[in-house]
């Protein structure tokens, strides 16, 4: 017998979650969303406002005897990535995301689930409409556009919020209290091609490599997970030195901050070389799969026979782009000496567009030093600007500086011990987490990020925890017990 969300615990949490994800939220299209969340305050009879970015301000007065506590924001994401499997047919612009219980997890059908940070955002909800739960004066901040650009923390002006606290609920781990993130920027690099006639006597085919696992480009890139962007440009980089294929288009990866889980190729190869160009795309795809066995199960390299393109891309440019790509840095490029176990700098190789005479390369490169950042997305457009490219660095953001005796990070701390007999994992993180960029504009104010077990962010096997979610409601509930006095 099939479970179905609502009927899950806390009831509340899970009943707005399913509600949430019955609405759109892509990243920059996030009207729906943001009507949602105004109807929802306006419904329950809060003091409810959106602000010039577009991100919604719903607060709640203390609850009898919590009035004299210092007020705390509470604050989520309300867009979602949107990844789905190739085989699986969904418009995530009409479409609410399909949900189902699989033991101890939620997960979703072929598409990201949204619990980066509809769980968040759900947990806000079920606090908002509670009767029965005692808090302190809350804000509930919603903010926007937060996987692609975090323009919504952008654009929040000072003045707005009057809490002392912040309480980020935009982690994946139960057991880690986060104090610290990295920041980012985008590197795109632009241009294009000339193209020539592919000679009569070659044979086209499409290359397809899927199956990855995929994931956050900040908090899996250091799990050593296959970049389908690269795994292609070095089968395409071997395929033109020993067969002189000609490379016709490439398409691989989508968003900035998921690991690559498939790219497609169009090559044409001289007929007399077809047998043998097969069999190393056979040698590859066993390679592959034997190197990325334990972190890429999954992977799978296949190819056809295709009708002859018109063009490939000209000789000279095809060998410039694949020696780029080949040469772009991907994964970590250095990590923390401060903080064991830390990445401090890294590099997502995204997106690989080229088709048709033009191309577009894109790269999140994130660092939680913002003079290493910046130090590696200019080794990343210089290597494109040698290949012709028009490279930009745009959308920078900055890292979330640690403050591990700030009072709440210590409340929080014991809190956790007594609650669950062992220590929290205090730390920092290597995605980006809005935290840093609302602090410029509160830099008083105490800021810690936590959230319940989630795995997968970023990708369509993406779920979260049902036992999780229990508690990280309860630490909540008990953490909001004990916010100090104001001062």
């Amino acid at each position: 017998m099939s479970i179905s969300l609502e009927s899950l615990e806390p009831k509340a949490l899970w009943q707005h979650f399913a509600a949430l994800n019955s609405v759109p939220r892509p990243s920059k299209k996030e009207e729906r969303i943001i009507k949602f969340m105004q109807d929802f305050g306006n419904s329950q009879g809060f003091h409810t406002i959106t602000d010039e970015a577009g991100n919604v301000l719903i607060t709640k007065p203390a609850t009898k005897g919590m009035e004299n506590r210092q007020t705390v924001v509470l604050q989520s994401h309300l867009d979602m990535v949107h990844q789905k499997n190739a085989d699986t047919d969904f418009d995530f612009l009409s479409q609410g995301i399909d949900m189902y219980v699989d033991g101890d997890w939620v997960k979703a059908k072929g598409t990201t689930l949204g619990a980066d940070n509809g769980i968040g955002v759900a947990t806000m909800m079920a606090l908002l409409t509670s009767q029965d739960i005692a808090h302190p004066p809350l804000e509930c901040l919603f903010t926007i556009d937060e996987e692609t650009g975090m323009t919504g923390a952008m654009g929040l002006k000072g003045g707005l919020l009057n809490g002392t606290i912040m309480l980020n609920l935009d982690t994946e781990d139960d057991r880690e209290l986060t104090i610290g993130c990295a920041g980012g920027v985008d590197v795109t690099a632009t241009g294009s091609y000339a193209q020539e006639n592919i000679p009569f006597d070659f044979s086209a085919y499409r290359l397809s490599l899927t199956g990855l696992t995929g994931g956050h480009s900040g908090m899996d890139i250091h799990l050593g997970r296959a970049n389908a962007n690269k795994l292609m440009n070095r089968i395409l980089h071997q395929a033109a030195d020993k067969f002189n294929a000609r490379v016709c288009s490439i398409d691989g990866g989508s968003l900035r901050n998921a690991i690559p889980r498939e790219s497609f190729a169009e090559v044409a190869v001289p007929e007399a070389k077809s047998d043998i160009f097969e069999q190393f795309l056979q040698t590859q795809a066993e390679i592959l799969k034997s190197e990325y066995a334990l972190t890429d199960p999954n992977l799978q390299l296949l190819f056809e026979v295709s009708d002859l393109p018109q063009a490939a891309i000209s000789y000279d440019f095809q060998n410039q782009l694949l020696r780029a790509l080949y040469a772009c840095p991907n994964g970590i490029y250095r990590m923390s000496p401060a903080i064991a176990g830390l990445v401090q700098t890294s590099n997502n190789l995204a997106r690989v567009l080229v088709k048709d005479g033009a191309y577009t390369i894109q790269c999140l490169t994130r660092s939680s030093v913002d003079t290493e950042k910046f130090d590696l997305a200019a080794a990343i457009q210089s290597t494109f600007e040698l290949a012709g490219a028009s490279v930009t660095q745009k959308g920078s953001y900055p890292g979330w500086t640690p403050k591990p005796d700030a009072t709440i990070v210590k409340t929080m701390s014991s809190l956790y011990q007594e609650l669950f007999q062992e220590a929290p994992h205090v730390n920092a993180c290597h995605a980006g987490l809005e935290c840093g960029i609302l602090g410029a504009n509160y830099p008083e104010m105490e800021m810690i990020s936590f959230g319940p077990n989630i795995t997968g962010a970023h990708s369509p096997d993406e779920k979260v925890q049902i036992s999780s979610v229990q508690k990280f409601w309860g630490f909540l509930l008990e953490t909001l017990k004990r916010i100090p006095e104001k001062a």
